[in-house]
């Protein structure tokens, strides 16, 4: 019998990770920079701080207590997004390389900045 989609474990990477300096190279905020908030690899999201905000009216829970607007950034496609060197104000693709220590890391490839420590 074929195995539901749910059952299988599919492993997926990103170019991205937590904490990097991205800009938003499509749609409604194309153009934006902002830092990766959350990474949701399973669906290949990133949630980047000050990129799609959406608003959400919540209702009172309790009596007596109001009701509220909350923004929130809603995640979009890691494919929307680029690394963005905030030295050289311009956004680059990544390569790999190793550093002196012989360890791998992460380069910027159009201005060289190595993005791990």
């Amino acid at each position: 019998m074929a195995q539901s989609k749910k059952a299988q474990k599919v492993r997926t990477k990103l170019h991205v990770k937590k904490g990097d300096t991205v800009q938003v190279i499509s749609g409604k905020d194309k153009g934006k920079v902002g830092e990766i908030i959350r990474a949701i690899p399973e669906e290949s999201q990133v949630v980047v701080q000050g990129v799609n905000i959406r608003t959400k009216h919540v209702k009172p829970q309790q009596e007596g207590e109001s009701g509220r607007i909350i923004t929130f950034e809603a995640p979009i496609h890691s494919s929307n997004v680029m690394h963005y060197s905030s030295k050289q104000n311009v956004a680059s693709r990544i390569c790999y390389t190793f550093n002196d220590a012989g360890k791998k890391v992460r380069m910027l490839k159009k201005t060289g900045e190595i993005l791990d420590k």
